[in-house]
């Protein structure tokens, strides 16, 4: 199994000026913002690792989701969560050629921790012997940062702070995260099984 994030998270969704003013960075400086970039780095960071510790997409964005077999013959539990529309749906044999999937056949049953794919059918398309299905789909709360839900926002803020503020003192690797981001998220993460499909 293996995602693939299709689109990126667009600068313009990214609360800069709002992380800015959590840091209580000074303002009205001609150089005021140099620090941009580095700020948008830190958010993406923290973006990054808040949505690996809760499977849980932040901003809205594309995906492909390569799996080889199928958890059960008429559902199959998606990798991230929420997810808003599936795109395509493709198999793909050993010999590379790609078969796109009438979308009849299966529809998207979406949940905020565990939304599936289902067989509109006896059971999902079969996937070819030696080759693999490709699911691609959009998920996220939302295209801009206001449809994040507050306490995950604000952890993102937190860890954005955090990975800031240490910016020059983290070892190479280091993935500790602050206990006040972790007791923001942790309603939001679900039990991962079988590499990341819930069931």
């Amino acid at each position: 199994m293996m995602l693939i994030e299709q689109t990126a998270v667009p600068t313009t969704a990214l609360p800069v000026a709002q992380f800015k003013d959590h840091l209580r960075l000074g303002t009205g400086f001609a150089d005021a913002g140099v620090q941009d970039a580095v700020l948008e780095s830190f958010l993406r960071s923290s973006v990054a690792a808040i949505e690996a510790r809760t499977g849980k997409i932040t901003i809205s964005r594309s995906f492909k989701w390569t799996v080889s077999a199928w958890r059960a013959l008429a559902e199959q539990a998606l990798p991230v969560a929420p997810v808003s529309v599936i795109t395509a749906l493709n198999m793909i044999d050993r010999q590379n050629q790609v078969t796109l999937i009438d979308p009849a056949r299966y529809r998207l049953e979406q949940d905020d921790q565990r939304p599936r794919i289902l067989a509109t059918g006896a059971c999902l398309p079969s996937i070819p012997t030696g080759g693999h299905a490709e699911v691609e789909f959009d998920a996220g709360f939302g295209p801009v940062w206001g449809d994040l839900p507050a306490d995950l926002a604000q952890a993102i803020l937190l860890l954005a702070a955090f990975y800031y503020e240490r910016r020059t003192a983290m070892a190479p690797g280091e993935t500790e995260m602050p206990f006040g981001v972790s007791a923001l998220i942790e309603r939001y993460r679900t039990v991962r099984l079988f590499g990341g499909a819930a069931h």
